[in-house]
């Protein structure tokens, strides 16, 4: 497989705005009926879903007197804009004040989730299972929260009418999308380096671009809705792969054409 012009062809496709697909952040009539029976968590889900979450922590091998908070599902599940992109976010709160090294703990943290998210695909009712661990004191911005240590809702979700310029979206999001083609551009010429340094930039640029949005409009932000745009159109994932295989070929002695790319379905 020629992987140069099968992957530019297909980022060339979607850049431009009018193939940029925001249909899914429209509000639905109902919660997503798969998981939820007149406002409330199926039986079965919950049940399963605790499970998950307390073989998880205790894989951790924390000190015993680290306790598990609580067990949430936040997201778009937990609201009204749920879509077939949508993940079940099982978030696992623990006090991160416990801990003397904080710093070196989220790193561990988030190692341990990555790679249970890579190894593991778990579905309920079509919705794939996605593990984090949450600091109980930080700020979560969510339309919904539903405990399911406790078996209700901290946060309820509603619906009301949004007024979202989806064109602006669209636009925003597709700069982004050819921002990230310009990266991949430097990795197709073998410019390794200065396509690192372009994806490193480029992500936190759009990771800070989202905290922005979020603490000033909530989830319906410009900014948020153009971070998930990137997701779903997947664009996140090959600027993740590019960083990495940036890195890689730059350190790498005799580096040769890499053939392909391996994305997490």
């Amino acid at each position: 497989m020629d992987f140069n012009k099968t992957w530019k062809n297909f980022l060339e496709e979607v850049s431009d705005s009018q193939f940029v697909d925001v249909s899914s952040f429209k509000q639905k009539e109902t919660l997503a009926p798969e998981i939820w029976e007149r406002g409330t968590l199926l039986s079965d889900v919950r049940a399963s879903a605790v499970d998950i979450a307390q073989k998880f922590f205790d894989s951790l091998t924390l000190d015993p007197s680290i306790q598990l908070e609580d067990i949430i599902l936040t997201g778009s599940l937990a609201t009204y804009n749920w879509s077939d992109y949508s993940d079940f976010d099982l978030h696992i709160l623990i006090d991160f004040d416990q801990f003397q090294n904080r710093e070196l703990m989220e790193d561990y943290f988030k190692e341990k989730t990555r790679n249970w998210n890579n190894t593991h695909k778990i579905t309920f009712g079509g919705y794939e299972v996605e593990v984090y661990i949450q600091d109980s004191k930080e700020t979560h911005h969510a339309n919904g929260i539903w405990s399911l240590t406790e078996n209700r809702w901290l946060k309820q979700p509603s619906r009301f009418k949004t007024d979202v310029d989806y064109e602006t979206v669209k636009k925003k999001a597709a700069n982004l999308m050819d921002q990230i083609d310009n990266v991949y551009d430097y990795y197709a010429e073998k410019d390794f380096v200065t396509a690192k340094r372009m994806a490193d930039h480029l992500m936190e640029r759009i990771r800070k671009y989202r905290r922005a949005g979020l603490s000033q409009n909530g989830i319906y932000s410009t900014e948020n809705l153009v971070f998930k745009t990137l997701r779903r159109n997947e664009y996140l994932k090959k600027l993740s792969s590019l960083r990495i295989l940036s890195y890689d070929a730059s350190m790498s002695l005799n580096e040769r054409e890499v053939d392909y790319i391996t994305y997490k379905k």
